[in-house]
């Protein structure tokens, strides 16, 4: 998003996903970099100017070692950073103190305020609505603009919130790259509305699941547990009361999904999990879903 909304100031986008980082234009005015913790952790000396961390919940705690350390990586560009740079924090993480300027935000509404933004101009929800909302920020800090026509002209990538219609009408959501616990809980509220069937499961990567389990017993919801840790996923549902329907593998549960699916309800597959433990890629469990849904034909 920010790299859409600063292409015509030169910008150009790369690092984890993307473009590697050693084959974007060295002469580009702008780097917009997507940098994970595994890069941070082993980054030593290079800082941003301006950094937007996301809000930050538990992930890859089986490489980090414990989520103090994953949020620690996930902070440490600012121990680098200068005077007169900005950094945009979710509140509550306890920032190092640095040079830089630290803005925290919590709410949509406090990085309205704070940059002169309106939420209502963006056809976004849910997380896609905060990641509009800090493009903008960006926008704004840099240029003194806040494009809402070309950035609701941006294409989200595959695989994530895809919303395809059946034969029956009812309503499949392809979220496969939901492959830690805050996406799936983001796509959770996106949903919140309809009686929900979420297909969840994978390589959890050492992250506890129970917020997961906890925020579907307060949705009209049922679980389908697929991957590395479906019996963990149907244990964690039995003990907070979620309807659970627990299979080994997705082509296994969209069957049982469909026969149960309404017209009013949606079918959702946020897995909260990488795919590395059934497929080369989260890319190639969406498709599979996809695949499926194309297929249902009218009774």
């Amino acid at each position: 998003m920010i790299a859409h909304l600063l292409k015509a100031h030169g910008a150009v986008a790369g690092g984890n996903i993307g473009t590697p980082l050693a084959r974007l234009d060295p002469k580009a005015p702008l780097w917009v970099l997507e940098t994970s913790s595994f890069t941070l952790h082993h980054t030593r000396d290079a800082h941003p100017d301006l950094y937007v961390l996301l809000p930050v919940t538990p992930d890859h705690i089986d490489w980090h070692g414990s989520e103090e350390r994953y949020a620690r990586d996930k902070l440490s560009p600012l121990s680098r950073m200068r005077e007169g740079e900005l950094a945009l924090i979710p509140e509550g993480m306890g920032p190092p103190s640095c040079p830089a300027w630290c803005v925290e935000y919590d709410r949509n509404d406090s990085l309205e305020e704070f940059f002169d933004l309106d939420a209502k101009r963006l056809r976004y929800r849910s997380a896609f609505l905060q990641d509009a909302l800090l493009a903008l920020a960006v926008s704004r800090t840099l240029f003194d603009e806040a494009d809402y026509e070309l950035l609701n002209a941006f294409s989200r990538d595959p695989h994530r919130q895809e919303e395809l219609y059946d034969a029956k009408g009812r309503l499949w959501v392809n979220d496969s790259k939901a492959t830690n616990l805050d996406a799936a809980l983001q796509a959770l509220d996106a949903y919140g509305d309809r009686r929900i069937h979420l297909i969840a499961g994978g390589d959890d990567k050492g992250v506890d699941m129970e917020p997961l389990i906890q925020r579907l017993a307060q949705l009209d919801a049922e679980l389908y547990t697929i991957g590395s840790n479906s019996r963990r996923l149907e244990s964690l549902a039995r003990k907070h009361g979620v309807t659970v329907h627990p299979f080994e593998t997705l082509d296994q549960a969209l069957p049982e999904l469909e026969r149960r699916l309404k017209t009013e309800e949606v079918a959702l597959l946020s897995p909260a999990a990488a795919s590395l433990d059934q497929f080369p890629s989260y890319a190639k469990r969406g498709e599979l879903f996809l695949d499926f849904v194309r297929k249902i034909e009218v009774d």
